[in-house]
């Protein structure tokens, strides 16, 4: 259903046909750096938190973690992430395939810099074997998303 969602959301760009179904899983970074034949810094994580009772998500490199300091320097709050049971109906898609695309309304979408030193990145499509290849200007046109921020470390 999720992975439908997605698709759905890029049939108004005329991309739905872009988006990859693998044969294996895709639900972790590394699994899907496999399953697209790419490093795992391109796949382009979605995190799910909680500011102030509302979902947000961020999308951040493969090979990033949240710096605290800078997440409550921008959020002006401790970074907590949605517990399991909330992500799905808080988001509109289910762990392992957690994207910007096709997501419930309400949801506030950051992009974070470390991406921004791809050509291209991997996002999911709502499931745990889906991905699109898009440049990160292409993910910043074809998602909801409200800024590019800078909140990770690692990278």
């Amino acid at each position: 259903m999720s992975l439908e969602k997605a698709k759905k959301h890029f049939e108004q760009y005329n991309l739905s046909d872009k988006v990859l179904e693998f044969e294996t899983s895709s639900a972790t970074v590394e699994l899907a750096a496999i399953a697209a034949g790419c490093e795992p810094a391109r796949i382009a994580k979605t995190l799910s938190f909680k500011v102030n009772d509302q979902a947000i998500l961020i999308v951040t490199a493969g090979d990033t973690k949240i710096d605290n300091a800078k997440y409550k320097g921008y959020f002006g709050t401790k970074a907590k992430m949605l517990d399991a049971s909330e992500v799905e109906p808080m988001i509109g898609h289910a762990i392992g395939g957690v994207c910007p695309f096709g997501i419930n309304t309400g949801v506030d979408v950051f992009l974070d810099v470390s991406l921004k030193r791809f050509t291209t990145i991997f996002p999911a499509c709502g499931s745990h074997n889906s991905a699109i290849e898009l440049t990160p200007d292409e993910l910043a046109q074809y998602s909801p998303y409200k800024e590019w921020i800078d909140v990770c470390k690692g990278w």
